[in-house]
């Protein structure tokens, strides 16, 4: 056996179908397109929102809403996902994004909410920290430090 010999087990491919080639092939002449008209002509695509000349759908229906361009996301913690922290410990988005409780992608902007219970001193750093989580981190000894940017 040579390698230009190897191939599929006969049978496991059917060769390609060559349209246009003759009335032999069952698909000469106009080659499974039907006749003339714009979808038989080579080139032919049209674009999925195309209504056939109607007004399309997208361009019927009112534009509702407003998207403020100055709008900040933060990333959601609460606090009961820092109780696993060893007292003492320095929670800063990286340490989230190491411990997994966020993505990497998320440690821009990420924001201390007060859902949970914590019972160790944490020093918190994060971009944003609601009334309710700054006074959980603060009753169990700990500190929330708000970071710029």
């Amino acid at each position: 056996m040579r390698l230009h010999d190897i191939g599929p087990a006969p049978g496991a491919t059917r060769p390609r179908k060559r349209v246009g080639r003759g009335p032999g092939s069952g698909h000469g002449k106009t080659a499974g397109r039907g006749h003339k008209g714009q979808k038989s002509r080579s080139g032919y695509s049209r674009a999925w929102y195309f209504e056939g000349g109607q007004m399309p759908l997208v361009r019927r229906v009112p534009k509702r809403g407003f998207h403020n361009p100055f709008r900040q996301e933060f990333a959601e913690v609460n606090v009961g996902q820092l109780a696993g922290f060893e007292a003492g410990t320095e929670v800063s988005p990286e340490t989230l994004a190491e411990r997994g409780i966020l993505k990497r992608s998320e440690t821009r902007r990420v924001k201390l909410l007060g859902s949970g219970e914590i019972a160790v001193a944490l020093k918190v750093q994060v971009h944003a920290a609601s009334a309710a989580a700054r006074e959980k981190v603060e009753a169990a000894g700990g500190s929330v430090q708000i970071l710029g940017g």
